[in-house]
């Protein structure tokens, strides 16, 4: 059973985000990839996981595709707020799914809320001040999609 009920959790609890992009798969990752750029995160990690499960188990996905972003400095500072535990959520992902040819979901949510929710970080002002940092880069990268 869990500690918690979900449906009772807000989307703005978690920093969640989503937006369409009508255009095809592969120019909204670059779009969202240069976007999230511009807002100052880097990519350390990228895959496909439709591309993984269609070849490894025949799923027929459409296509989806997962930007692992971070932010070093803001990832820094996370890591010392959690005594290192925050890692465990590494990188801050921003996924990009086909809703059909032409049409792309664009979905994150906060690893730095997620992990305070849960109490992988505390519940101060050094994790707060965390959390509005990478909640305006996020939502300046969304403004610009």
């Amino acid at each position: 059973m869990l500690p918690i009920d979900p449906t009772t959790i807000d989307p703005a609890d978690i920093g969640e985000k989503r937006t369409t992009l009508e255009m095809d798969h592969e120019e909204a990752v670059e779009h969202v990839r240069e976007t999230f750029a511009d807002a100052g995160f880097g990519f350390p990690a990228e895959f496909s996981p439709s591309e993984l499960l269609n070849e490894k188990v025949d799923a027929d996905r459409a296509p989806y595709y997962v930007l692992g972003a971070c932010n070093p400095a803001v990832a820094d500072r996370a890591l010392d707020a959690s005594d290192n535990r925050l890692g465990g959520l590494f990188p801050c992902n921003v996924v990009v799914w086909q809703e059909e040819p032409g049409l792309q979901t664009v979905y994150h949510v906060s690893i730095m809320r997620l992990a305070r929710l849960t109490g992988m970080a505390p519940d101060d002002d050094e994790m707060a001040d965390i959390i509005d940092q990478t909640g305006e880069l996020v939502e300046e990268a969304y403004e610009n999609l």
